[in-house]
Order: C-alpha cells, then structure tokens, then sequence
C-alpha cells in the first residue's frame, strides 16, 4: 500500500485531501504546519508529498530544500499545493525541487490522476540494457545506480530531472516534442508544455557547461547531441 503525506494547513482541505485519497487505498498521513510535517516525512519517508506552498513555522519550500539534502528523503515525490498560481511561484517550486504544481482550488479528481501519474513514474523500471553507463560529451548517467556525473562531478537532480535526462540521452539526436515529453513523463496529466522548458532550464544550470549538449529546436521540442 502506498504512503501520501499530506502538509495542510487548511484543516478542511486536508481531512477532504486524506478522506478522498484513503477511499482510492492510499494510507495516509496528515501534519497541520510545516514543522511537526517535515518531521513526519522523515519518519514514515511517504511515497508521495503532498506539500502546501504557505505553512505556518516552515514554508514548503523550506521543507523541499531540507527533505532533497537527506538521502533517505531525497528521492520523495512532491506535488506542491497553493493558492498562488503565478509563473514565478511554480518556478520556485520546481527549483527546490517539487515535482508537479497544482493551484488551489482544483478538482479532487485531477488531484488523483495527478497522483497516480507520478506513482507509475516512479515505479517505472528502467529495461535491462547491456551498456550501464549512457555517455554523451562529458555527460554521463549511469542506469544502474541512478548517478549522473558532468565534467567530472557528480549532479544531484531531482527525479523527475534524472527522468528527463535519461530520456534525452537514450534518444541521442533526436527531437523529442514538448508533447510527447510531457505524455511520456508526465502522463499527460499536466497539459502545459511551459512545465517542460522549465525543467529543462533547471537540468541544463545542474549540468553547467555540458549543458549545452541539451538544443532547443524552435517550435519543436529539444534534443541531445555533440
């Protein structure tokens, strides 16, 4: 059975959140601000957060940043809740690392898709491949350990970012459409190709110079080569 976590600090909206998700077999677990909540996931170490934005004692940023420098939490998805939908408070987000965005208030229903989207992601196993170890310039990924090094260092990437490097890096040359990026990745769910540049903005500053391997093709998508 997989674990959510839910940090809320609108006790209505969290009850709703847990009552709803338990009825879909998910066990649950609730914290009320962001303390007692960052506390929580460092105990029962989730499968998914569900993290508001505005916390009382601790932002959810704040506990983003502190749950990806723990090893043991580090590879927890988050999907950030808030009531702010402005461009720049879903660039935030994605910076400190959450996995998908949504803004309040949105449908209980999309909610769920969203959620198991992210689960299938993340249960998704990588198919058996003789190589181990993808190359590209001075970028390499290993499959098996889930390590990415560029020009000699290692790069700590969320996972939806190892995802997306990885899938760049099996299709070496080739162009991969915003849309099909987003169907492959993200199932679908998000529906805003914007989600996709911004993430790959954020791989290409983890990569530094080696970055630059990543080409945007104009009105197309993006692809990987020397």
């Amino acid at each position: 059975m997989k674990k959510i976590l839910v940090i809320e600090d609108e006790k209505d909206l969290a009850d709703l959140l847990v009552f709803n998700l338990e009825k879909e077999g998910f066990k649950m677990f609730c914290s009320y601000d962001g303390l007692s909540g960052l506390e929580t996931a460092k105990q029962t170490k989730p499968d998914l957060l569900l993290l508001d934005l505005m916390l009382p004692g601790l932002m959810g940023t704040e506990i983003c940043k502190e749950l990806r420098k723990d090893p043991r939490t580090e590879k927890i998805p988050v999907l950030m809740l808030t009531a702010r939908g402005e461009e720049i408070d879903r660039v935030i987000g994605f910076e400190v690392g959450a996995d998908d965005y949504m803004v309040k208030p949105f449908s209980m229903r999309e909610l769920i898709l969203r959620i198991k989207a992210i689960l299938r992601r993340c249960d998704a196993h990588i198919a058996p491949s003789v190589i181990a170890i993808l190359t590209m310039g001075e970028i390499a990924v290993d499959t098996e350990c889930h390590r990415v090094v560029s020009a000699g260092n290692e790069v700590d990437l969320t996972t939806t970012e190892y995802k997306l490097l990885l899938y760049l890096m099996e299709h070496p040359g080739r162009v991969l459409e915003r849309e099909l990026l987003l169907q492959d990745l993200w199932s679908g769910s998000i529906g805003d190709t914007r989600t996709v540049d911004t993430h790959i903005t954020r791989l290409r500053a983890k990569l530094g110079a080696p970055g630059d391997l990543i080409k945007t093709v104009r009105g197309f998508g993006y692809k990987i080569e020397k």
